[in-house]
């Protein structure tokens, strides 16, 4: 059983920069063959929005509606990976997941408990 745990301030200004963690807890190392560990957010009252992975083998992909504010990268020691999203909006207010898929275009099988992330002054 793969148990995921996303970690991060709750509160971020505007115009400055959203870090998040996610740490494979149990069951799941991010280096595994194939898996890729991906962050998903829900706007309020909208649907969910995928963001970007990073593989096993340490590349990262991005969407390009953030790709020029956004950046995934890794800590294999500490089996987790990080978000960072730049120049925060309001926007950006929602539930940030962290979930992980067995390969590319391929479904969810695991999701972190969610963090909600508020962009307010």
């Amino acid at each position: 059983q793969v148990r995921l745990q996303e970690s991060g301030p709750g509160l971020v200004a505007p115009s400055q920069t959203l870090s998040l963690t996610c740490t494979s807890v149990s069951g799941g190392s991010i280096t595994t063959n194939s898996y890729y560990w991906n962050w998903v957010r829900q706007p309020p009252g909208k649907g969910l929005e995928w963001i970007g992975s990073m593989s096993y083998s340490g590349s990262a992909s991005y969407s390009p509606s953030l790709k020029s504010r956004t950046s995934i990268s890794r800590d294999t020691s500490k089996n987790h990976i990080t978000l960072q999203l730049n120049s925060v909006t309001p926007e950006d207010t929602g539930v940030y997941y962290c979930a992980r898929n067995p390969g590319p275009n391929r479904g969810f099988d695991y999701w972190g408990q969610g963090i909600q992330v508020t962009v307010s002054s």
